[in-house]
């Protein structure tokens, strides 16, 4: 099949959705399909370091790069519009990702007038509670053109059960497909010392790490975070807590509510991790905590658990199902005196943790491996590929009744 994925960034900085948009086109890749993705340069306030005059592959992935304009906060590129107007007709299946940008509105009026079918990923942006943000803004662009794009797609596609559920309300009964997103097991393998973080960070040694990894972003609970861990710090004076991600808008805050609690110095704050140095402080963490007030997944969540590092995540992390049924972990209200709780228990049973931790392990070699995961998204893009076949199908043969008759 020819697979095309059309994303407004696939820069490191945006998290998630630019995360697991290439690994579902590079699954998709590996099983034999050739698959594209059409993005822009956006990254935060610059752009990427990517050629845009000509395609780029990677994994056996042709990645296609187009310059952002004004306003950029909306993906805006017209020459990416006039590269889907030419290579939409081509392709067997589109895969749009994220609502209420540029790209949704040029893919929804071409695959409509061209008769190609695409699946539409919200990536948590009908969950209640980011869907009432910016309600004003939201409603005028569902005027203009998103209502149109998400009523024509032929399957909205889930990452969780729960975030099916909660989008629910909102996509005016269009059939739905859950897939979720995940990761190679073999990748989160230890590569270096155990102990690798810590020798890095001398102040840390050997105390009990608490950490949270990922975007500093309104949402992850990082208030509730910083008192929870005041709490847990009052009875845990060797506790140390790591935060670790790209500054989105809270690391200033997050540091105050640090200094006014009086803990300022029980924490260390390293800016984003990747590569070899991501895994290290995985795999040295006693706990991973995610607090979340909304969590369409959390791929950080099983970025943990393949290291065997047991998580605490709040009830609004859509992956709280699974970890609850496997025991990987713990959840808790999105609350400082109940996380505060979990992440005692944590670091008062290092036994217990460690066998929750390997649970976790185990789930994501289950469940969330991309080879499992490929199968899955495959069936996905042939179901919605022969469905619009039938439907055309059924079209012709009334047109050749009414000829005859």
């Amino acid at each position: 099949m020819k697979i095309l994925h059309v994303i407004a960034t696939l820069a490191p900085r945006d998290g998630g959705p630019s995360k697991a948009c290439f690994e579902m086109a590079r699954a998709a890749a590996r099983r034999g399909h050739e698959v594209t993705i059409f993005t822009t340069d956006k990254d935060g306030p610059g752009r990427l370091d990517v050629p845009v005059d000509r395609p780029v592959v990677r994994d056996g992935v042709s990645l296609r790069y187009f310059p952002v304009e004004s306003p950029r906060f909306w993906g805006r590129s017209p020459a990416m519009a006039e590269a889907l107007e030419a290579a939409i007709p081509g392709v067997d299946v589109v895969h749009l990702h994220s609502l209420y940008m540029y790209h949704d509105m040029i893919v929804g009026r071409v695959c409509r007038r061209v008769g190609v079918p695409y699946l539409l990923a919200p990536h948590g942006s009908l969950d209640p509670y980011i869907y009432r943000r910016h309600r004003w803004r939201k409603r005028l662009l569902e005027w203009l053109f998103q209502n149109r794009v998400t009523r024509g797609a032929a399957r909205l596609h889930f990452i969780t059960a729960e975030e099916q559920r909660l989008a629910a309300p909102f996509i005016f009964g269009v059939p739905g497909v859950v897939v979720p997103i995940g990761l190679d097991v073999g990748d989160y393998r230890e590569s270096l010392p155990a102990g690798t973080f810590r020798a890095r960070h001398p102040e840390l040694g050997d105390r009990p790490m608490v950490l949270f990894f990922g975007r500093l972003n309104f949402k992850k609970g990082l208030d509730i975070l910083c008192d929870a861990f005041a709490q847990v710090a009052s009875r845990r004076p060797d506790a140390r807590l790591v935060i670790a991600g790209p500054d989105d808008g809270m690391e200033q805050l997050a540091r105050g509510w640090l200094a006014e609690r009086g803990i300022a110095d029980r924490a260390l704050f390293t800016g984003m991790l990747a590569g070899e140095e991501a895994l290290a402080v995985l795999h040295d963490a006693d706990l991973f905590v995610l607090p979340s007030y909304s969590e369409n997944f959390g791929i950080a969540v099983i970025e943990a658990l393949a290291c065997g590092t047991p998580v605490a995540i709040s009830e609004h992390v859509n992956l709280c199902r699974e970890i609850e049924a496997s025991d990987a972990g713990w959840v808790t209200p999105a609350a400082a005196m109940p996380f505060a709780g979990a992440i005692e228990e944590a670091l008062g049973n290092p036994d217990e943790a460690r066998a929750r931790g390997a649970r976790g392990r185990a789930l994501v070699a289950e469940r969330f491996n991309w080879p499992v995961i490929a199968e899955a998204l495959e069936r996905a893009y042939r179901d919605v590929a022969a469905g619009v076949a039938a439907e055309s199908a059924v079209r012709q043969a009334g047109v050749a009744s009414t000829a005859k008759a």
